[in-house]
């Protein structure tokens, strides 16, 4: 059994629920996705006080079950004006589990700006946060570390978030208390500001009671000796995800320059500077961290702790998605100029994904050189400082294009793309385009999968896949980079659900969660006014070819959707 903690930000006032039975499990991206239908959340503004933002933690959140202390973060998107769900790393799901509480529901909005205290005593606290207001995520959770100690984990609104800025994110602390997990996308982070909270703290405090303690600690031990097995995880072990820029630089996939091209680096031209092997080769020979783990348990390890020339932390983590987006769509080439932008970024507790691909967009429409790193840095103070300017740029990708009458703007639903062109990353594509949380690689990503003999009917099946697989993990609060054991293993997965609740589960209860909360999620975007023409990508893809392979999408909405519809309408019923 688990509480679920409604508060009412207006008048201050708590209200508890207890969760159990299926309940317990039904968690992150399906409890988002009913939550937010039951209260009719689509047809309200995102800012309205009455629709809420959600923080939910699996049921597995606590314990040392590896990878599986992601926190959800839920809302209707102010960035995409459909539903949002953005989970992240980091320690806050797990002092959730830690203290029995399933999740978090923030209603209303404050009359001025508040911290929140969740003490591991239940007390739930409000004080003044004026003294926080205006600083970058590092020096405030620095302040709040002072005054809480460290048995803590903070989630911060930081100063774009304050603002209402759309790039914003909601930042976690990590396993070393960086504020430095972010649930970045969609613009959670704005609407965490518009309800006037600047930080959550809640004490950290011991592993929950468990139905079966025995037999679940032989399913951790089972799920961690599986991981051992797994080439993919050794390899994100040992290389983290930077390791995909080299597999996207060789199929010519990688953002390149606002996606005019698909490689930064030809075969025989010497290594990519921006891909994993060199990243991992050079912070290893300056004492940086090459694997690290960003929750509590964690055996994959993906993460790192990214060191300048003299051994000094730069940024922790330096990923994949950061590097694409950040670094080689704005034309960089050094992995130590992502790296300082990136650590910004996460002050700033910004989506990194969104902002490149917006500076992506001013680049394109002349207002700098590709590569040219001032003008980044110059943008990201604007940020920091709210200018004109700044606020401007936190509007996201989508907004700048438009205004700036950009012809080649690469978002979907308003979003921006991630790091996989979908003119040769297929399968990804269409997880891009059909997915209701915006252009989001992470609701079904397949980035190795070989896709040019392969008809589109084939590619939306392979989607459809790894959409209800992510789906699951979603929900469960389990990291997709466990998958090559999760995604076969529904069984394993079952047994721990019901060694900690004792809920009767089965592999069909665990692959029905993901399917019902992508079927909720669309129903919601469907009240919320999207349409198929909302799932179309950039015509940009679709007229020019891109270096060096040549191709252009195929994908078109009409088609996927309809491949999409035959597909799901044959999902098995529970």
């Amino acid at each position: 059994m688990r509480t679920h903690i409604d508060i009412d930000l207006n008048s201050r006032t708590v209200t508890r629920h207890q969760v159990e039975g299926e309940s317990l499990a039904h968690a992150g991206r399906y409890l988002i996705a009913k939550t937010l239908l039951e209260r009719d959340v689509a047809g309200l503004d995102p800012f309205s006080p009455a629709a809420p933002l959600i923080f939910s933690a699996g049921p597995f959140a606590g314990t040392n079950f590896s990878n599986a202390n992601r926190l959800s973060v839920g809302c209707k998107s102010p960035l995409t004006g459909g539903i949002k769900e953005a989970n992240s790393g980091g320690t806050f799901a797990y002092a959730m589990g830690q203290l029995e509480i399933s999740g978090i529901t923030f209603n209303g909005a404050c009359d001025d700006w508040q911290l929140i205290y969740i003490s591991k005593d239940g007390d739930i606290t409000f004080s003044d946060a004026k003294d926080y207001l205006g600083l970058g995520n590092f020096d405030c959770a620095r302040k709040l570390h002072e005054v809480y100690g460290d048995k803590i984990s903070i989630a911060l609104c930081g100063p774009v978030g304050e603002y209402l800025g759309l790039l914003a994110g909601i930042a976690f602390s990590d396993t070393d208390n960086r504020p430095s997990r972010l649930a970045a996308r969609g613009g959670v982070g704005a609407v965490m500001g518009s309800k006037k909270i600047k930080a959550v703290v809640i004490d950290k405090h011991r592993m929950p009671p468990m139905h079966d303690r025995k037999g679940y600690m032989s399913a951790v031990k089972e799920y961690g000796r599986k991981l051992d097995e797994s080439a993919a995880v050794q390899a994100l072990k040992t290389t983290g995800t930077a390791m995909v820029a080299d597999l996207t630089n060789f199929m010519g996939a990688l953002p390149v320059n606002n996606f005019s091209s698909g490689q930064l680096t030809a075969s025989g031209e010497g290594p990519l500077k921006m891909g994993g092997d060199y990243i991992r080769e050079l912070n290893q020979s300056r004492g940086g961290e090459i694997s690290h783990a960003c929750m509590p348990g964690c055996l994959i390890k993906c993460s790192n702790v990214y060191a300048d020339d003299t051994g000094r932390e730069l940024v922790s983590p330096l990923e994949y998605e950061t590097i694409g987006l950040l670094g080689t769509n704005c034309g960089l080439t050094e992995p130590d100029d992502v790296a300082k932008l990136n650590e910004t970024a996460n002050d700033l507790g910004v989506d990194s994904i969104e902002l490149g691909a917006t500076i992506g967009v001013l680049m394109e429409a002349g207002q700098a050189e590709f590569g040219d790193v001032a003008f980044m840095e110059a943008c990201l103070e604007d940020l920091m400082k709210g200018t004109e300017r700044g606020r401007f740029i936190a509007g996201g990708t989508a907004r700048v294009g438009e205004a700036l009458n950009v012809a080649r703007v690469p978002v979907i639903k308003k979003q921006a793309i991630s790091a996989y062109d979908p003119r040769v990353v297929e399968v990804t594509g269409i997880s891009m385009m059909v997915t209701a949380q915006g252009a989001d690689h992470t609701t079904g990503n397949a980035p190795s999968f070989k896709c040019d003999d392969k008809t589109v009917e084939q590619l939306a099946a392979e989607s459809l896949k790894m959409q209800i697989n992510s789906a699951v993990a979603d929900s469960l609060g389990i990291c997709v980079f466990g998958r090559s054991v999760t995604d076969v293993n529904l069984q394993l997965i079952a047994d721990a659900i019901n060694n900690a609740f004792d809920i009767g589960a089965d592999p069909d209860f665990v692959r029905q969660l993901g399917i019902k909360a992508l079927k909720l999620e669309a129903e919601f975007n469907r009240q919320a006014g999207f349409t198929e023409e909302d799932d179309e990508l950039p015509s940009f893809f679709m007229d020019e070819a891109l270096p060096p392979t040549g191709k252009k999408a195929r994908l078109t909405s009409a088609e996927v959707n309809r491949h999409m519809s035959s597909l799901l309408s044959a999902q098995p019923a529970e």
